[in-house]
């Protein structure tokens, strides 16, 4: 392994703010490669927002002078087939982001570069599983996100009139205490789908590195998800704000540049938003996906690396994996009592499901 590669990837604990810092290096080192993987997906779907704009646009007729029933139709035509398009996106983006883990851990192994022609065979070899993986981590976590939001919002607004009932005699003090414990309850939410969606965080990753099918995958994230609510949340909540980040520099001078040409961006009158803005704005948007999901992909790969280092001493077996090499093979009557490091995969996506997990790392006080 290259020095670089051990100096500044080296398998320690992350905390949060080591988490999201070292994310952030290993992007920039391989900056343009992950651009690169990441970019794929995303045309692809901008390709379709683009195309999917435009006919609705033809079908509605939108630059002859819409009518307002006409204008409703569009507006929820464009509103499905952006978030269907969307879901697509990200389900594609979290399949490559398994490819991307294991070549993320062959680079931790023996120093390999990170390239693109690796993620995307690793991606391809184990692809029908990998899109159902992430078909069920988007649906399910939007699917309880949404109760999870709703039923948030009902707590808060159910204290909000408790308040104003109870402390009637003094507006101060009903804005102070119902800002106070809005924030706590908006704190209690997004911690509740935190400690859900950390449960399928690894899934990806599992399936690639460790060669586990889809539902043993499931099972063995929500085992390594203990403790991590708070990096995830930090991991997405800085992603969240680099993306509109990037968004606000892109967009800022669009919108400078259509506001000068008498272009009502704010105007809920479709007719009055011509198609080049509209087009213009979507791929911005995704521009911003191509520069800031790397972020994501590899924060996610660093930490599912880190719950190992944490639980099961897995640095330890890469280090005897990069000292030692491969474990030999044994017959199929035998049971290994090792498991490697990496999974072997072979051709045509099949993939040889390691040996059970041995507990001699806790047996000999390593773990």
């Amino acid at each position: 392994m290259s020095a670089e590669t051990q100096n500044s990837y080296s398998l320690i604990p992350l905390g949060a703010g080591d988490l999201i810092d070292r994310a952030v290096r290993f992007y920039r080192n391989n900056f343009w490669t992950f651009v690169l993987i990441a970019a794929p997906p995303v045309i692809f779907g901008t390709v379709f927002s683009v195309g999917w704009t435009i006919l609705g646009r033809q079908i509605f007729n939108v630059d002859s002078g819409v009518q307002d029933v006409e204008a409703v139709f569009y507006n929820l035509y464009k509103g499905l087939g952006n978030l269907a398009i969307w879901l697509v996106e990200s389900m594609v983006t979290l399949a490559v982001m398994g490819g991307a883990s294991r070549n993320f851990v062959r680079h931790l192994l023996f120093g390999e570069p990170i390239t693109f022609k690796e993620t995307y065979k690793n991606t391809w070899k184990r692809l029908p599983g990998l899109l159902t993986a992430s078909a069920m981590i988007v649906f399910l976590l939007g699917f309880v996100g949404i109760i999870i939001f709703y039923i948030g919002l009902l707590v808060a607004m159910l204290v909000v009139m408790l308040i104003v009932y109870s402390f009637s005699f003094s507006p101060f003090l009903i804005f102070v205490i119902s800002l106070v414990f809005c924030v706590a309850i908006a704190f209690a939410t997004l911690w509740l789908f935190f400690l859900l969606a950390s449960r399928f965080a690894y899934i990806p990753q599992i399936m690639l590195v460790e060669g586990l099918g889809v539902f043993a995958a499931i099972g063995r994230s929500a085992s390594l998800a203990g403790g991590n609510v708070k990096r995830l949340a930090a991991l997405f909540i800085f992603t969240l704000v680099a993306t509109y980040s990037a968004l606000a520099v892109l967009y800022i001078p669009l919108a400078f540049y259509a506001w000068v040409n008498g272009v009502e961006i704010w105007s809920f009158d479709t007719d009055m938003i011509p198609a080049w803005y509209e087009i213009t704005n979507q791929v911005i948007s995704q521009a911003s996906l191509i520069l800031l999901s790397p972020v994501w992909m590899v924060g996610l790969c660093l930490l599912y690396v880190d719950e190992r280092v944490r639980h099961e001493g897995y640095d330890l077996e890469l280090m005897a994996a990069r000292r030692l090499g491969e474990i030999p093979a044994v017959p199929q009557s035998y049971v290994n009592p090792l498991q490697p490091a990496l999974a072997q995969t072979s051709f045509g996506g099949q993939t040889v499901s390691p040996a059970p997990r041995n507990d001699s790392f806790t047996t000999l006080g390593l773990k």
